[in-house]
């Protein structure tokens, strides 16, 4: 793959939001359900999801450098840099593009590694939208998203850049209109590995798939649920301690999901106060964020067409 024609330069408007000198932003999702419906011959298994960004965020900012080397400047602890999702976007754009531009990042975690709001994946989209706003590589939002799917199976999505129905695994996208609303997204202090929830031997794989203009049917009648849940609660029982006190709570009336592989789960709510509400009565060891739900990625404008 190649880009072949640069982007143009930017409106001033733009330029103005957008240079290297911002902070850009990585916005988390959440899996409104997830339904595993088979595994391939390769072992990846296949999927139907409903996906939804919300105000929630890890920042990056992008400093150029005088030569070709692409520099994490704050690695994560227990991360090789050289194997990091944001290094690894990087280098991926600068090879497709066929150009020895160099870049140091400089990465703001706040979404909990191991929690299922997709805060690698989102970092590294984030990073080949950026990289190719500033570098002027013109690469189309297919190529990118052809770029983003070796890194990780929720990367695409990000660089889709709305809510978003998916299968296969993960790659196949069709947009959707999501009703606004509010989330109450709890940590309840423990990281869970994907892969072993879905080498998990008990893990179910076979849930019938259903139309993709059917989601919504399906969450009114309570039919989307997250078939991952039931092997992280055995796993990591403190993902069943967090859905037990939301469930309890009088104003969650019964909207309660983990997202993706866990470990974060979220209750839904029609408005910021009562989600503020449940969030004040949060046993203190907990991570508790209350969001609203996002149409679009705050880089679309960024997202080329």
């Amino acid at each position: 793959m190649s880009f072949k024609t640069p982007a143009p330069l930017p409106d001033p408007q733009q330029a103005m939001r957008w240079n290297w000198s911002t902070r850009y932003p990585a916005p988390a999702k959440l899996n409104l359900f997830l339904h595993v419906t088979g595994q391939r011959v390769d072992g990846y298994h296949t999927l139907q999801t409903l996906f939804r960004f919300v105000a929630l965020y890890d920042t990056l900012r992008f400093v150029p450098r005088s030569d070709d080397r692409v520099v994490l400047a704050n690695p994560i602890p227990g991360v090789a840099p050289e194997t990091d999702l944001t290094v690894r976007a990087a280098e991926a754009l600068r090879r497709a593009a066929g150009i020895r531009d160099g870049v140091t990042i400089h990465l703001l975690k706040r979404l909990p590694m191991g929690g299922g709001l997709g805060g690698g994946s989102s970092d590294a989209a984030t990073v080949l939208l950026a990289l190719n706003y500033l570098w002027r590589l013109g690469a189309s939002q297919a190529e990118l998203q052809t770029l983003a799917l070796p890194l990780g199976a929720d990367v695409p999505v990000f660089v889709f850049g709305q809510s978003a129905f998916a299968e296969g695994v993960g790659e196949a996208l069709s947009p959707v209109a999501l009703p606004p609303a509010w989330y109450l997204i709890l940590h309840p202090g423990v990281a869970v590995p994907t892969a072993r929830i879905f080498t998990a031997p008990d893990l179910t794989r076979d849930t019938p798939p259903i139309e993709a203009r059917a989601w919504a049917d399906a969450m009114v009648r309570g039919v989307g649920t997250n078939d991952l849940e039931a092997v992280a609660v055995a796993l990591y029982p403190e993902v069943g301690v967090a859905l037990d006190w939301l469930r309890a709570q009088p104003e969650t009336s019964g909207r309660i999901r983990m997202t993706g592989s866990g470990a974060c789960v979220f209750a839904v709510f029609d408005d910021e106060q009562t989600a503020q509400a449940v969030q004040q009565r949060l046993p203190a060891a907990w991570q508790g964020w209350v969001c609203a739900g996002l149409d679009q990625h705050p880089l679309h404008e960024l997202i080329p067409v």
